[in-house]
Order: C-alpha cells, then structure tokens, then sequence
C-alpha cells in the first residue's frame, strides 16, 4: 500500500480530519508527521503559553494515534527539506495537510505544494479549520467582506457544514525515520513550570475538547446569550485554544448544538463562531492587518510614547483599577481571560493609557494558549478602532462601569485581586473611592495608575486630531 504522509500543524486530531479521509480514499497508508518549525512563522512565531499547550496537545495526538497501532513522528527543521527527506525515505505518494491563512504560513505551504508537486508527488491542502474558506463567501460585487452583519447573512444563506466523522479504528504502524526526534526534545514545555497552574484549568487534547464541548452544552449553553458576559458565571464555552489547535472541528461543534439546548442559546453561539470566521476572512484578505491598521486614517494617530513602567503595570495586572487587573491576572494564571474582560483591558491600553495595540496583541499572543492570529489581531483592533467593523471606533470602555454591570458583586475582581476581598462586594469596583480608613491594607495601588477621566479626555482629543468625528463614547 504506497504511503501518505500526514503533516499535522494545528489540527491535531483524528476526528473530522480531512487529510486522513483522503488518505482513506485513496487507498493511501497515513503516515502522522509533525514538523516543529517556528522559524517558518515570521514575526509572529508560536508564543509562550502556545507552546506550553501545544506539547500537552501533540502528547494526546500521539497517545490517539498509539491506541490505533500508529504514533506521532516527530521532526525539527525545515518543512520542504524534512518532507522531502521523509517522502524519499518512505517512497510515499503523497502529502496532505490541513490549510492555514496566517500570511506566514500560507506563503511556506504554496511553495512546499509546488516543490513536492515538481518532484512528481500528491500534494494537497484540505480545510481543517472553518466552516467557510475565506474565498466562498464575498460581496455582490465580488469583494471580501469589511463589515460582520452582511458577512454573517451570506455565511447563512451559503449553510452546509459537513457532517462530522469519526476517527479511524485502526491505522498502520511505521517504523523509525531518519531523522526523527522525540516531542520533549523540541523545548515547547517550559523547564520552569510557570504553566502549572493552567492544567487544573484545561485538557489538551481532542478528548480534552470534546469534554469542554459536552460541559458547555450541559452547564453554559441555556444561559449563554445572558450570562456569556458575566465573567465571574462559568458560561462561555472555553473551547478557543481546542479550535485554534485544531483539536475539534467547527462543524462538529454545530452538530452537536442541533439536538442541544432553546433556539436562542444555540444561534447566539453559532454567531460567535462566525466572528472567528470572519477574522480568518479578514486576515487572508488583507495580510498586512496582522501588524497594521486596517484603517489607514489611524496611522496618523498620536499613540503615546511607552512608559515601561505604565506597559510593565498593565500587563502584571497592577493598574490600580480592579477589572482591569483581575483580567491579566487571570490570563497569567491560567492562560486565558473571559472575552468581555479582554475588551476591557484591551480599552484601558489603547484608550486611557493610550498604548499602541500592538503591545497588547503581541503581549496577548505570548500569554494566551488561545492565541490565534487572526482572531487576536481583529480583537484588538476593534477595541482600538483602527480596524474593520470597529464600531463605533471611538468607545472607550468604563471599566467602572463594566465591572458594575457584569460583575455587580465582585466575585470576579475578589477571584483574581485578592487584596479588595474585604472589602463591601460594591467598592471592588473602584476601591479608590472608598474612604481612606475603610480601604483595605496591603500592596494593591491607591489609585489608578492613570486618572481614568484624564485617560478618556485624552484619547478623544487624539481622535479629533487625526479629523475623526468623534460622537459620545459608550462604554
């Protein structure tokens, strides 16, 4: 049976895996490779907590693929020179592998397709990832989409997710290649264990995924559309690091909301994975937002010179306003934050400290273990106001106002700032407010590190300098 090698990336597992299906059809024999090549990346190579998470991963990868008598061969280097070396090795057929859109990425696998295509082998890419290629969807006049609403309508009129299958019971073993390294000798888990506090947290892995998927479904979808905002409820799905991993597939997902939970609750859901489709849209479309404003006005915008000590607060979570700092710290210590707490923080940096996104997507992206390009970038760009569908561009979030709203008692800000807990559930929200002698004791600031109408004022003045109109803000 001739071979075909399997290059996994970041769809790493065997469920609804397009490349072992055409290998089955094929007649292939599937060969699992992983090729750690963060090199080929560019400037935005794999960050930390990324790495922390894809070991775990690639680990339960290859545990899946020993339980069907095959394994995970590992490889570092050069992606075109490692396949070629191993396709001559093996004589295999064929390669496949599942598509990526980063920009980076995208230029490596084209010229890998045409190399291996010159030398006379199968080289294909498949879709692993979304529910739509960034090429299906467009507008009347054949354009990429700018805005999510008319995005969304043509996403539902062109429906059709594939339905899901399963894994394959049994796959053939191969012996060891040249070359071959193991998974602990790629460096990805830290010899630090500051990631130890994330697994009590997460399950890397497809089994771990489609655990976080039946929990969803069970304990956070009836509420989703109302609480899905309330950080301190357990309501959101905490699937973003399985999907960016490619550890289950979209349409899995949205086959098992069809039989799951009121109408509502399911379409609300469904809407959000399209916002994830549409960054991906977005980013394909115009490559140069992973570093640039989308919208070109901003590239005249006074952002502010970086005080180290004000960037340095913001990202260990010591800015003084307790929202703002329960977010980082939750993101530091379990590799993730609620998504309404992102935007807030995301404001406080680029409005009130008025910070160039850029520093808060690339801390993001190193801190995050669902750090994804496309959806990291239009994230901090809609926040910003530099980026597409950034409407209105000009709000600037209240983190007051936000944390009174969504997280009326506290909970969440006693959670991750443990100095406010003694204090009444309703002055967490601005303890600066509170009278002197009835402020808690210990190390948290005084007062924001920066005067949140200050911060405001300034950053509306910023806006009318670059001629934006500028309306009331909303927070």
């Amino acid at each position: 049976m001739p071979t075909a090698v399997i290059w996994f990336r970041d769809d790493l597992r065997l469920q609804d895996h397009p490349g072992l299906q055409a290998a089955h059809r094929a007649g292939f024999a599937p060969l699992p490779v992983y090729i750690h090549a963060p090199h080929e990346e560019g400037e935005w190579a794999p960050g930390a907590a990324s790495n922390a998470w894809r070991h775990r991963s690639l680990a339960a990868l290859d545990a899946a693929l020993r339980a069907r008598g095959s394994r995970l061969h590992v490889f570092a280097g050069d992606s075109l020179a490692t396949l070629k070396a191993i396709t001559t090795a093996t004589e295999a057929a064929a390669v496949y592998w599942s598509r990526c859109h980063e920009p980076a990425a995208a230029r490596r696998d084209e010229a890998v397709r045409r190399a291996l295509r010159a030398r006379g082998l199968r080289a294909d890419a498949w879709n692993a990832h979304l529910l739509f290629e960034p090429w299906q969807l467009e507008t009347k006049a054949g354009d990429p989409f700018r805005v999510f609403t008319p995005f969304w309508n043509a996403a539902r009129r062109a429906w059709s997710p594939p339905a899901p299958v399963p894994a394959p019971d049994l796959l053939p073993t191969f012996s060891p290649l040249p070359g071959e390294t193991t998974l602990d000798a790629l460096g990805l888990a830290p010899d630090i264990r500051w990631d130890a506090g994330f697994w009590a947290h997460w399950t890397p892995g497809e089994a771990g995924a489609d655990a976080a998927l039946q929990a969803f479904i069970a304990d956070g979808l009836h509420d989703y559309p109302r609480g899905r905002d309330h950080p301190a409820r357990r309501l959101t799905s905490r699937l973003s690091p399985h999907l960016h991993f490619g550890e289950i597939s979209p349409w899995r997902i949205v086959h098992a909301l069809q039989e799951a939970g009121p109408v509502e609750a399911r379409a609300a859901f469904v809407r959000e994975l399209a916002w994830r489709e549409f960054a991906v849209h977005v980013l394909h479309h115009f490559p140069h937002t992973q570093d640039a404003n989308f919208n070109a006005r901003f590239d005249d915008f006074a952002w502010s010179a970086v005080d180290p000590a004000l960037l340095r607060a913001w990202q260990r979570g010591r800015t003084g306003v307790p929202i703002v700092d329960a977010g980082m710290r939750e993101m530091q210590a379990t590799g993730w934050m609620h998504n309404r707490v992102r935007m807030v923080v995301a404001s406080y940096l680029t409005k009130h400290l008025r910070l160039h996104w850029l520093h808060g997507a690339r801390w993001f992206w190193d801190q995050l273990v669902d750090a994804d390009l496309a959806n990291n970038t239009q994230g901090w760009q809609w926040v910003a106001g530099t980026g597409v569908d950034a409407a209105p561009y000009f709000r600037i979030f209240n983190p007051v106002l936000q944390a009174r709203k969504f997280d009326p008692a506290g909970e969440y800000i006693a959670c991750w700032v443990p100095e406010l807990r003694e204090l009444p559930s309703k002055a967490r929200h601005a303890p600066w407010e509170v009278p002197t002698g009835s402020r808690p004791t210990g190390l948290y600031p005084a007062r924001p590190i920066v005067d949140l109408a200050e911060g405001r004022a300034s950053a509306l003045e910023a806006l009318k300098r670059i001629r934006v109109p500028v309306a009331d803000p909303l927070d």
